[in-house]
């Protein structure tokens, strides 16, 4: 079975960076991969402090501590190769290129954002960048991912669909039913466990008959999996490299569970965050494993990256995050009239219209 293997035992002698999918890039892509989770980051810090002070309403669940995850293995997609995840979707959203501005009137529920205000913390979307969506309910997404890399093979395309979720969700049903399909049918998804450890606030030996690691499961399914660090953006990167080469070349399915750590609660309203688990773990995780200053300590090393360098990369991301924040502030609602657009298509599109019968908020009858 096709592992990281090879790339930990190459570990053992340096680093993941010495992986042939690290090793070939470029300095100035090595830094760029660090901008992009410091723009996570400091994205996140202040959508917390927005929603602190009233400008955000619902849900928000944050990304700090998983940055390297969503971009290091974002960072090897190709043009048909798409993105689906759960609810915590800020750090996916902004790896594939979404703008902090879009993104950050979203949350606030705005007409300028993503989802036109109507979509808010778990509902980002990009179809013209592959991305489809922050999706709130639990494994929701599993089987829709397996749908999107299901698409990719009919239509002959070399791609596959990333699928994420938490350790949350892989005791849903439809996530049991989507790695059956998956196998059966050849799909090329690869379906991640973000494993952060704690659900919505049970830690996983509480909530999950395992051995050795969730990802094993998937021999239950005759299908390949996978286990990485997620703190490690060049070991994420290894191991992402495996599933899609898998995907691509072979049209297999993949499970991959990485090992990561939400630093806040499973959302801000998350009042037992330092309950279920204590404050000296959350500052352990933060000293030893923080993905970015870890990968900051690499490019140091490495002599690609300078203590001024990062200070302007911070100080440009808290900066684009304060605009954004402006952007949104100033950006209008949506209109009372705009409540019934974007529900069906054929609502939006009468000339196409194919169905018959009486859509439910519209009193003209068919």
């Amino acid at each position: 079975m096709p592992t990281v293997e090879a790339a930990r035992k190459t570990a053992e002698k340096g680093s993941f960076a010495d992986a042939p999918v690290n090793k070939s890039l470029k300095p100035d892509a090595k830094v760029e991969l660090l901008r992009k989770m410091v723009r996570i980051r400091r994205f996140e810090e202040r959508s917390l402090q927005a929603y602190q002070g009233g400008n955000i309403g619902g849900f928000l669940h944050l990304y700090n501590g998983q940055e390297a995850v969503a971009v290091g293995s974002i960072s090897l997609c190709g043009e048909h190769d798409h993105i689906i995840t759960a609810y915590r979707d800020h750090g996916h959203a902004l790896s594939v290129g979404m703008t902090m501005n879009e993104c950050m009137a979203e949350l606030y529920g705005k007409a300028t954002g993503c989802s036109k205000g109507k979509g808010g913390s778990m509902h980002f979307f990009a179809p013209d960048k592959n991305y489809w969506g922050g999706h709130g309910i639990v494994g929701g997404q599993t089987p829709l991912g397996l749908g999107l890399a299901y698409a990719v093979k009919y239509k002959g395309l070399t791609g596959s669909c990333l699928c994420y979720m938490g350790d949350g969700a892989v005791n849903q049903g439809a996530f049991h039913e989507s790695l059956n399909l998956a196998s059966l049918w050849d799909i090329p998804v690869i379906f991640v466990i973000e494993n952060n450890r704690y659900s919505m606030g049970t830690s996983l030996d509480r909530s999950s008959a395992f051995r050795e690691c969730l990802a094993k499961r998937a021999e239950g399914y005759d299908m390949d999996w996978q286990q990485c660090m997620g703190h490690d953006i060049y070991e994420v990167r290894a191991a992402i490299k495996i599933a899609l080469d898998r995907a691509h070349q072979k049209s297999r399915p993949t499970l991959i569970e990485i090992d990561t750590y939400r630093y806040e609660g499973h959302s801000v309203a998350d009042a037992n965050k330092k309950k279920y688990r204590t404050p000296e773990e959350i500052e352990s995780y933060k000293n030893s494993k923080d993905p970015i200053q870890f990968f900051k300590k690499q490019l140091l090393g490495e002599g690609h990256l300078t203590e001024e360098l990062y200070e302007s990369i911070d100080k440009a991301a808290k900066e684009e995050a304060r605009i954004a924040a402006e952007f949104a502030d100033q950006s209008p609602y949506p209109t009372r009239e705009s409540i019934h657009e974007d529900v069906y298509w054929e609502t939006d599109q009468p000339d196409g219209r194919t169905s018959h019968g009486r859509i439910f908020f519209n009193d003209e009858i068919e």
